[in-house]
C-alpha cells in the first residue's frame, strides 16, 4: 500500500493537508452561505434606511422653507 511507503513523518504531514482540506471546504461552504443570505437582508434594511432618511430630509426642507417663509411675512409686516 501507498501508507507503507510512506515514514510515519510524511504520513502525519498527508493527515494535516487532509484536515486542512476539510477544514477549507468548510470554511468556503460558510461563507458562501454568509454571503448570499445576509445580502438579501442587508439591501431590504438599506432600502428602508434610505426611505426613511429621504422622509427626514422632506420634512427638514419643509421645516426650512416654512421658517424662512414666516420671517419673509415677519419682515414684510414690519415694513
Amino acid at each position: 500500500s501507498a501508507s507503507a511507503a510512506l515514514s510515519p513523518l510524511e504520513q502525519q504531514l498527508l493527515n494535516e493537508y487532509t484536515k486542512l482540506l476539510d477544514n477549507l471546504h468548510r470554511l468556503s461552504a460558510a461563507s458562501a452561505q454568509l454571503g448570499n443570505a445576509p445580502t438579501a437582508e442587508m439591501m431590504d434594511s438599506l432600502r428602508m434606511l434610505e426611505r426613511k432618511t429621504g422622509l427626514v430630509f422632506t420634512l427638514l426642507k419643509a421645516s426650512v422653507y416654512s421658517m424662512v417663509l414666516q420671517h419673509q411675512m415677519n419682515t414684510e409686516l414690519e415694513e
